[in-house]
């Protein structure tokens, strides 16, 4: 396949389907709608300010703004005035946004929706040019429409090049300061082109996007997957309206993540409590009917393609959706590759793994265990930082960092990050993934982080899920204190675990112990937990934190 590059393949939309919607943007309720064609006048009126403000080819221009349609159009006008993205998460700290756009060096901002516009602006330098989005947003030196309307469209085409660097993105920082990984415009292409050809999207296909697109998962499924497939893209307006746009669309393409599949679920589940629905369920011709009314509450009646991804999800809840008529395909990717990975194809599904590799994409096993990849989209480097990239990409291999298990049909099972085994005081190597996602499968487990480096035992730190603090906590402990004696009874005895220990507060990307990408930071919660750690009494082997 030759990759058309990026404005190429958009110029392609542009006049094959010129006035088709691309992009829909929901504001007070009301939905906008801008079609190829408006989306090409409005990012060349935005490339041409963008020059006029001094901006070079080259210079980096930086996004804060939750998922819209200015989104999707700044990043065509960066393109087209020949300039480099860096997308910013909207939940970043203001000294992380403040550590990145000094790193990369970025003369203008564009801003737009943020719940805390005003914090976040204490990131922003006063020498950065700041634009804002056409939504309530931090104080700027020019508004979205004064600014378009001051500047006619930038005239010609812009030949991209395939080596180009067309992105910096920034990864989230699970251990240290964010690491800016540079993705080349063939890189971007190659991983639109072939994942919408080898999933069989098109023009009449129908995105929902809601997951920050600073992220490449979303980037890559949803902005580049829609512009190399002609697909149309809905935005949600807010967390508040999320379930009513959602329905509202009815996405045929829908990408999550596992803490949010788990919200879904639960919210089923508050409905109809889990024994009524399965055994709703088994009855033939009203199960039929009821999974498709669920289907349909959810907005997900049209989803033919339901991806997940980003973190592990248990084979559990996967099987439960699956009853519902909704199966969920969990891939594998890395921000270093633009999240093309490896995928469970639609029909193809194989629990426990995170599918077989995509096309162009090579993927073996070392003898320490770890995954390593090579193909086309593989990054740069990592910005003005050649130490870590010559450690991460080795002989034309990515060095993921994950380890894993690739099975005789080519499937992929992920069994943990390599830097989050740990050792006991006994000697013995725990790898935390795959027993952190048995812990996982009860509905009372929002989410869990299993530690044990220099204690003779690994314990299990837990936050409970909404349901769970509903619940007595008589039941809830004795539901999970029978789940720990059954686990115990299947793990190798350096495996086993000492303690569940319930965590009082939420983990959240405000106070630290997540990541942006929804990740949690193993050693903010060693530390933040460690006096409490200390204090756990030997024979108790449920413990709250009051």
């Amino acid at each position: 396949m030759s990759e058309q590059l990026p404005l190429q393949r958009f110029n392609h939309w542009l006049a094959a389907q010129p006035d088709r919607v691309w992009l829909r943007q929901p504001v007070n309720g009301q939905w906008h709608d801008f079609t190829w064609r408006q989306v090409d006048e409005q990012a060349r009126r935005l490339a041409s300010a963008l020059l006029a403000l001094g901006c070079v080819a080259g210079d980096r221009v930086a996004l804060l703004a939750k998922n819209c349609a200015e989104w999707f159009i700044s990043d065509l006008a960066i393109q087209h005035a020949g300039l480099v993205s860096v997308p910013l998460y909207p939940l970043q700290a203001p000294e992380q946004i403040a550590y990145v756009l000094e790193h990369a060096g970025c003369k203008v901002i564009l801003v737009g929706k943020l719940d805390d516009p005003d914090k976040l602006a204490g990131g922003i330098g006063a020498h950065i040019t700041r634009i804002a989005m056409p939504y309530p947003t931090m104080a700027a030196a020019h508004d979205w429409h004064s600014l378009l309307a001051r500047h006619e469209p930038l005239q010609g085409t812009r030949v991209q090049q395939p080596d180009e660097l067309l992105s910096i993105l920034y990864t989230s920082g699970t251990t240290g300061l964010p690491k800016g990984v540079m993705l080349s415009a063939l890189a971007m292409a190659f991983s639109g082109a072939h994942a919408t050809a080898e999933l069989g999207i098109g023009p009449r296909d129908q995105f929902f996007s809601y997951l920050p697109l600073s992220h490449a998962a979303e980037r890559f499924l949803v902005e580049f997957n829609s512009l190399y497939s002609g697909a149309s893209v809905a935005f949600v307006e807010s967390l508040e309206t999320f379930a009513s746009d959602l329905r509202h669309i009815r996405p045929t393409v829908f990408f999550s993540v596992p803490r949010l599949w788990t919200r879904f679920q639960q919210g089923v589940l508050e409905k109809l409590p889990a024994a009524k629905l399965d055994r709703l369920l088994r009855i033939p011709l009203l199960g039929a009917l009821l999974a498709r009314k669920i289907r349909y509450g959810l907005g997900l009646d049209r989803a033919r393609i339901l991806v997940s991804g980003a973190a592990a999800i248990s084979t559990g809840l996967l099987q439960w959706y699956q009853r519902l008529g909704l199966i969920i395909c969990e891939g594998y990717g890395m921000t270093e590759h633009f999240a093309y990975g490896c995928f469970n194809r639609p029909g193809q599904v194989r629990l426990g793994t995170v599918g077989r590799p995509m096309p162009g994409l090579q993927v073996r096993i070392d003898d320490s265990g770890e995954i390593l990849l090579r193909s086309v989209t593989l990054m740069q480097g990592y910005y003005c930082d050649p130490q870590k990239t010559a450690e991460t990409l080795r002989d034309g291999w990515l060095h993921t960092g994950d380890k894993g298990q690739l099975d005789a049909d080519g499937y992929l099972r992920i069994t943990g990050r390599v830097k989050d085994i740990f050792k006991t005081s006994k000697g013995k190597y725990v790898a935390p993934a795959p027993i952190e996602g048995e812990i996982a499968k009860s509905n009372w487990v929002e989410q869990v982080c299993l530690m044990g480096s220099n204690l003779d035992q690994p314990l299990a730190l837990i936050e409970l899920s909404p349901a769970a603090r509903l619940q007595p906590e008589a039941q809830v402990g004795a539901d999970l204190q029978r789940d720990l004696a059954e686990l115990n009874g299947r793990l190798e005895p350096h495996e086993r675990i000492s303690h569940f220990v319930l965590v009082r507060e939420p983990w959240t990307v405000d106070n630290g112990c997540m990541t942006p990408t929804m990740k949690i930071r193993r050693n903010v919660l060693e530390s933040r937990y460690a006096e409490l750690i200390a204090s756990l009494p030997a024979r108790q082997p449920l413990v709250w934190e009051h």
